[in-house]
Formats: structure tokens, C-alpha cells, sequence
């Protein structure tokens, strides 16, 4: 008897979703003990309007999820990785692969924490194989990240700094160019506490205090932006 999966692709890009929808197609041709019911949305207003439904009826068993899909018409979906927060609240057993061109190390650790994915693939690292054999995986219950994503853990797992949330943003929005005197509009911290934080990272760095570069290049070198 063959089993059936509700599957969801969410993605703007046509082509891209037709590539997601072929892999599952082949994972049917070459098992056929395994079926997939598919639908795919380009948008986020249709893609939370398939979650809601399917909540209230047979779910569904996986989500292929862009990240970069624009927001929702009412703007209260920005990205797909809210589309993920929403799937998790709905529909807490489907199982998501996240998909996305991020390869920005900040961004791939806050997909991560918020939507908590069972795959994370960096398009630019994957090809039809990859695709198939994350799909496989996750059906497996096995998690399955892209080399970018591997990679990323890898630095971290390297290194004994422990750093928070907020030590993690302010090295970001540093890294990206913000003044300081706008950081305490962005981050929940006086200007007086940001620069502490600041001066406190400098030394778990060790890099010179007054080096604002030098905390930036060992903070991506180390795999935390």
C-alpha cells in the first residue's frame, strides 16, 4: 500500500518550484510506495491561506520553503521564514526544508532558531541529487543541511566564545554599516550598554579596543555573521 504525503511548495519563482515538484516526482518513480500529493503557492497570502486550511483538515507532511518570497498583502507576513513560525504554530508535526540564497551567517542562525527546519539548503549549493537526497533524508527523519549551512556549523563548533542573542545582532548590524548612535533604536540597549557589549566582544575577540574593523573581520572569520 502506498503511502501518501501532502506535500507544499512555497516559492515566487516558477521554475524553481517545477525543479522541487520534479524531485518529488522522481523519488516517486523510483519507489512506488511512495506518493505525493502536491500543491504549490508563489506568494504569501496563498501559502498561509493553504497552511490555515490544512490545519483544519488532512495537514500537511512537508513544506519546501522559500525564504525570500515578498510579504503578504495585509504585511503582516515579511519572508517566508514568518510562513515558518506560522507552519510551527499550525502545523507543529509537518516537517519544513527551508531554501533559500542566503549565504549571510547572522541570517542562517536566525532561520534556524526561529523556524527550526528539518532541511536547510543554499540554493547556490544544490543540484537535482542534493535535492532528491534531502528529501529522502527528512522523510527519513534525518536532518539534511547544504555544505554553506555544514560549513557555518563547523566554525562554530570550533570555537569556545559563547556569545547571546544581542552580542550576535550588534555584531551584524556593525557588519552591515549602521552608525552607532542608531543602534539603541534597533537593539534593546542604551548606548551606554551597547558599548560595553561592544568593548566586552573586542575582548573575547582579542582585538584592540579601539579596532571596530578588526572585531567585524574575526567575527565573519569565525563564522558568527
Amino acid at each position: 500500500m502506498s503511502k501518501i504525503y501532502n506535500v507544499l511548495i512555497v516559492d515566487d519563482h516558477p521554475i524553481i518550484a517545477d525543479a522541487y515538484k520534479s524531485a518529488f516526482d522522481f523519488i516517486s518513480s523510483e519507489n512506488n510506495k511512495l506518493k505525493f500529493n502536491i500543491s504549490i503557492v508563489h506568494n504569501s497570502d496563498d501559502a498561509i491561506n493553504k497552511i490555515t486550511e490544512a490545519s483544519k483538515k488532512n495537514g500537511i507532511d512537508i513544506v519546501f520553503l522559500d525564504i525570500s518570497i515578498p510579504p503578504s498583502t495585509d504585511g503582516k507576513i515579511l519572508s517566508g521564514e514568518d510562513i515558518g513560525v506560522t507552519i510551527r504554530k499550525l502545523l507543529p508535526k509537518c516537517k519544513i526544508i527551508v531554501a533559500t540564497t542566503f549565504n549571510d551567517n547572522y541570517r542562517i542562525q536566525v532561520i534556524l532558531k526561529n523556524v527550526n527546519p528539518e532541511g536547510f539548503l543554499i540554493k547556490n549549493d544544490v543540484n537535482k541529487d542534493e535535492l532528491v537526497t534531502s528529501i529522502k533524508m527528512v522523510l527519513d527523519n534525518s536532518p539534511y543541511y547544504s555544505k554553506s549551512v555544514l560549513e557555518l556549523f563547523r566554525k562554530q563548533a570550533s570555537i569556545d566564545y559563547r556569545l547571546d542573542k544581542i552580542d550576535r545582532q550588534l555584531l551584524y548590524e556593525m557588519s552591515i554599516g549602521t552608525k552607532m548612535k542608531e543602534l539603541p533604536n534597533i537593539i534593546p540597549l542604551s548606548m551606554t550598554g551597547i558599548e560595553k557589549r561592544k568593548k566586552n566582544l573586542k575582548v573575547l575577540f582579542d582585538v584592540d579596543d579601539n579596532d571596530d574593523r578588526s572585531l567585524v573581520l574575526k567575527a565573519k572569520e569565525k563564522g558568527f555573521i
